[in-house]
């Protein structure tokens, strides 16, 4: 049995002036159940590590912080380990530039899946906060509280800050394949409900999601890691059952992909991925229509 009911895994890296804050929120936490926090700190050049080990020197019953490392070892690789480390029924997810505004957020949320176990995942409404101090409430897009792998495949529309879900590492490992993108949340959920699991939404904003911090990345470049990420669940014998949905999906980020080629004025690359999918189309007449208009609109702008 657990010891912990859930575990909170926080990833942080030279985030000094957020990270009391973040770990504060997640103390504040107000259950009838005892959690965990597991601290991944990626060898900050700045206080951000100071300031976890005296949190840890006086929560220790509360805080796990993983070993100080000798090198930066990158986000994918930090999540990896500090996963790895997450003990609890349940994981919930907090990056150390982020925090918790719902002090009742675990409690509700593991209510919840506790009392519906065909539900994997449940997350919530939040406040985005944008560098200029505004706040901007951020709803459910899919205008319903039931999803599942059929919607999340398209798109994630999870938010990790506000996401719990059942922890089956260590009766199902996360696969290796996930090592080599940049971030491991979305392909998680996919593992976690390959078999049918259901997502719900709560309405209530339990969390705050700080904008634009940290690493950017061009429309192009996460464009084709989120169909590199698709093809490796398309291999995988573990998601057979959605072959055709995965397949599809593919289709459709690539064809995007093709317009996103065509507007940075990348016409090769574009028209070579155009021919790649005109092969295997069964609406050859749309897509010739659209990847001339694409292509028309490129060239006039």
């Amino acid at each position: 049995m657990n010891k912990f009911v859930v575990s909170i895994f926080m990833l942080t890296y030279n985030q000094e002036q957020y990270i009391a804050q973040t770990i504060e929120s997640i103390l504040s936490q107000e259950t009838n159940f005892p959690f965990q926090l597991v601290i991944g700190e990626d060898f900050s050049s700045d206080s951000t590590r100071a300031i976890c080990e005296k949190y840890a020197a006086n929560y220790g019953d509360k805080i796990k912080l993983l070993p100080s490392l000798q090198k930066n070892i990158g986000l994918i690789a930090n999540y990896i380990r500090t996963i790895k480390q997450c003990d609890g029924k349940y994981v919930a997810i907090c990056d150390g530039d982020d925090y918790w505004i719902d002090q009742s957020k675990l409690q509700k949320q593991v209510d919840f899946l506790e009392n519906n176990s065909e539900y994997s995942i449940v997350h919530t409404g939040l406040k985005l906060l944008f560098p200029n101090g505004e706040f901007t409430v951020f709803s459910n897009p899919n205008n319903s509280s039931y999803t599942d792998f059929k919607d999340l495949i398209h798109f994630n529309f999870i938010f990790s800050v506000t996401a719990l879900f059942k922890n089956i590492q260590f009766n199902d490992p996360i696969p290796e394949w996930i090592n080599k993108y940049p971030y491991g949340d979305w392909p998680t959920y996919l593992w976690t409900i390959k078999n049918d699991g259901k997502i719900h939404y709560l309405e209530d904003i339990t969390a705050v999601y700080r904008k634009n911090i940290g690493v950017s990345s061009k429309l192009k470049d996460w464009y084709m890691k989120d169909i590199s990420i698709r093809k490796d669940i398309l291999n995988d014998p573990h998601f057979e059952k959605y072959h055709d949905i995965v397949e599809e999906c593919i289709y459709k980020k690539e064809l995007s992909l093709v317009m996103i080629y065509n507007r940075d004025k990348k016409i090769k690359e574009g028209f070579k991925l155009f021919v790649k999918l005109f092969t295997k189309s069964n609406q050859r007449f749309q897509l010739i229509k659209l990847y001339l208009y694409s292509l028309k609109k490129a060239l006039l702008n």
